[in-house]
């Protein structure tokens, strides 16, 4: 039932809107899960894209993380074998909601077999399926590598565990299988990576480490490593890349561990003691030689997103493009409330309960888990994906520990009864003290033969030791009271969400009247499809690089572009172009073979994510290649506007004169002047003004999406031939222009 309420509440978008591919990502998903569905695996392997990244192009296999790609292709290839035709956009609309019900079932054996404990894993199983968190990843249309690499994240740690409490190489087997999957899915791989060797390294310093997970690990590592070369995309990155150094490392460490433990076990002390310091003044050595090697030579190096990850000022400073992403900010308060509910209430309790209560492997990694995860998500909006699961799995222990006890205590009033009523509003004994209550209780049943008052005595007793450690009865109808309510929002909390926030296609847009009725703003779709039936069809299409995939995906046109954001000095070539004045941005643009120019206005609609409020990005990102661009040119003052106090560097760039062209003779509102942008909250500084080497070719219906041609140059051979008729000699005068031309070298 869990799983089914996983799915129907991610289908919200579909019931309101359509089935549509949302987001940009999952349109390059879609784009190449169509192409391999249609051309087959070795076509795909093969795919040389020349619609993206004019005039580089991509090569798609090398590229890519293909996981999802082929999962929607073999549900899509099995059902037409079934003789169950079904299109594949609907398949990759529903794949992610499908994928989280599996997801809420790892989760349950996940924490089951934590925990021992089947309250805790139906309670984890409920949150996971509609903790908002996940769902704003894992909605009907959201066909992103997240929909299926969180059940991939869930379930290779449900096999890990059960490959450590078992010590079996079947399952260390399954759990190799499952990462491969995992690596195929998604770059988030890596914190399976590095979770699993930090958390075998902590047991062997809390000295709880053992010969199963010795096996596990080995087999983990060994298969895990070659398998994931398989991958096009990681390939050697498992042995040169930093991100893989931790699992190579607690490798060695680990079977160092072992062989020591045997040899002190066979070893007599002093003989020991001499062979550690020889080994440790090697091992020094050789990690000291290592290190300065690895690093002087660059042969192992962090990437931008994990030095992000590791000095959240890193991308800002050095990687602009990476900190241009809005999901890449740090997380604020808010959002952890906003993405988790009331579980964060329950976060610190279920961490005591598996880091400090009685711990087993299982906790303990569960614990370390919610550490680091915790830890991420703080640096990165976009990795409160990778800490939803463990949320929902800690806060789970929590209310399942706090409702065995409360729900005991109420039992045990009603059981006994209102006449003992000062014994009976007392709870759950503690587990040391079962076993002397039990032989209190054994002993009241052989003395009720020596005596009816001794026996009363003694019964007495033993209700008085189960008094003091129960919680008292109001207190546990509090309790209850407390966390029924807790989760009744909860459950409203995340539904609300789903519906809401998380249901909107970003292509489709929406919008209340003041009668409450809903209106659809459809002018993506529109534009693009303007696109595909006006312009020619090797036409090139400048833009930033946010809509790339959009427009490859819906017009078949190419782009300079997109999402892959791959090549650095690329994008800030087309970064340049917007913050150039017009003369130079159409040099830009020209050198860049590109036809048509879209951006991105909302300061008609009130879409306050139009490219004048990412325009400061754009300049940023230029400048990081191009010196000549300032970011402080675009400033008045300190403050960044478009009113007119703005600058005169904004005023004449290419972004300015496209988004606000004839906008000047627009009224936004009835209050205010023409030219009010709705966004900004101002009246723009220049309206009048014309475009000399740019043409608008299509403004949608609410100036969301506006297209301007880049003008021809003009014809240089007219004026040659002309200039070449008045000062050619008399002989050559009424020769026809194609002669002309052919004989104008030699001349």
């Amino acid at each position: 039932m869990i799983a089914v309420l996983a799915f129907f509440v991610r289908v919200f978008s579909v019931i309101r809107y359509e089935s549509v591919i949302h987001e940009f990502d999952p349109w390059f998903n879609f784009r190449t899960t169509r192409f391999l569905t249609e051309k087959g695996v070795y076509e795909f392997w093969n795919w040389y894209d020349s619609e993206s990244w004019h005039p580089l192009g991509r090569v798609i296999g090398g590229t890519i993380f293909p996981g999802i790609m082929f999962t929607s292709s073999m549900i899509k290839w099995a059902l037409d074998f079934l003789a169950f035709p079904l299109d594949i956009r609907n398949v990759c609309v529903f794949l992610a909601p499908v994928f989280a019900g599996f997801t809420s079932l790892s989760t349950y054996y996940l924490t089951k077999e934590c925990t021992n404990r089947i309250e805790s894993g139906l309670l984890a199983a409920l949150f996971i399926a509609i903790v908002p968190s996940y769902i704003s990843r894992s909605v009907a249309g959201s066909y992103d590598n997240e929909g299926v690499a969180i059940w991939a994240l869930v379930n290779t740690f449900y096999l890990w565990i059960k490959a450590v409490n078992t010590g079996s190489i079947l399952w260390s087997v399954l759990c190799t299988l499952q990462y491969f999957y995992m690596v195929a899915a998604w770059g988030g791989y890596s914190f399976i990576i590095n979770l699993i060797p930090i958390f075998v390294l902590g047991t062997m310093f809390i000295n709880k480490f053992n010969m199963r997970i010795y096996v596990a690990y080995s087999v983990f590592y060994t298969l895990g490593s070659l398998m994931a070369m398989l991958i096009t995309f990681v390939n050697f990155a498992v042995i040169k890349s930093s991100e893989h150094l931790a699992s190579h490392c607690v490798f060695f460490i680990m079977n160092a561990f072992v062989i020591i433990e045997y040899v002190k076990k066979n070893l007599q002390a002093e003989q020991f003691k001499a062979l550690t310091r020889l080994a440790m003044s090697v091992s020094i050595a050789i990690f000291i030689f290592a290190f300065i090697f690895l690093t002087l030579s660059g042969a192992t190096r962090f990437s931008g997103r994990a030095m992000t990850l590791l000095d959240p000022t890193y991308a800002k400073k050095y990687v602009p493009i990476i900190a241009s992403v809005s999901e890449h900010q740090p997380t604020s308060w808010s959002s952890y409330f906003f993405d988790l509910g009331y579980l964060i209430i329950f976060l610190p309790i279920g961490f005591y309960y598996c880091l400090v209560h009685k711990v087993t492997l299982g906790k303990l990694f569960l614990g370390m888990y919610g550490v680091l995860a915790t830890y991420f998500s703080c640096v990165m909006i976009r990795l409160m994906l990778v800490l939803a699961p463990i949320a929902c799995i800690i806060a789970a222990i929590a209310i399942s520990e706090i409702l065995r006890k409360a729900s005991k205590s109420v039992r045990v009033y009603l059981t006994q009864g209102f006449e003992d009523s000062p014994a009976s509003m007392m709870g759950e004994i503690d587990a040391p003290k079962k076993k002397s209550v039990e032989q209190a209780s054994s002993s009241v049943e052989t003395s009720s033969k020596k005596g009816k008052k001794e026996a009363a005595a003694q019964k007495q007793e033993v209700r008085k030791q189960k008094s003091k450690s129960r919680i008292p009865f109001d207190a546990a109808i509090v309790i209850l009271l407390f966390i029924i309510g807790t989760l009744q929002g909860y459950i409203y909390h995340s539904t609300q969400l789903a519906s809401e926030a998380y249901s909107s296609p970003s292509i489709i847009l929406s919008g209340r009247k003041n009668d409450g009725t809903r209106y659809i703003i459809d002018d993506y779709r529109e534009a693009y499809y303007w696109i595909k039936q006006n312009t020619p069809k090797d036409a090139k299409i400048m833009s930033w690089w946010d809509y790339g995939y959009q427009i490859t995906g819906m017009s078949n046109r190419t782009v300079l572009v997109d999402n892959n954001t791959w090549n650095n000095t690329h994008i800030a070539t087309v970064g340049r172009a917007m913050a150039s004045n017009e003369e130079e941005a159409y040099k830009i643009a020209r050198s860049l073979d590109a036809n048509y120019v879209l951006v991105i206005f909302g300061g008609m609609s009130h879409y306050s994510g139009d490219d004048i409020s990412k325009f400061l990005w754009m300049v940023r990102i230029a400048a990081g290649v191009f010196p000549q661009v300032k970011e402080k040119n675009f400033y008045n003052r300190g403050h960044y506007r478009v009113d007119n106090m703005m600058s005169p560097t904004m005023s004449e760039s290419l972004m300015y004169r496209l988004a606000y062209y004839r906008f000047g003779e627009i009224r936004t509102r009835g209050d205010k002047p023409s030219g009010f942008d709705t966004v900004r909250e101002c009246e723009i500084g220049l309206k009048k003004y014309d475009l000399k080497y740019f043409r608008e070719a299509y403004t949608s219906d609410r100036w969301i999406v506006r297209i301007f041609e880049v003008l021809p140059l003009p014809n240089r051979s007219t004026k040659i031939y002309t200039r070449f008729q008045k000062s050619s000699p008399p002989a050559l005068k009424g020769f026809s222009s194609q002669k002309v031309m052919a004989a104008l070298p030699k001349i």
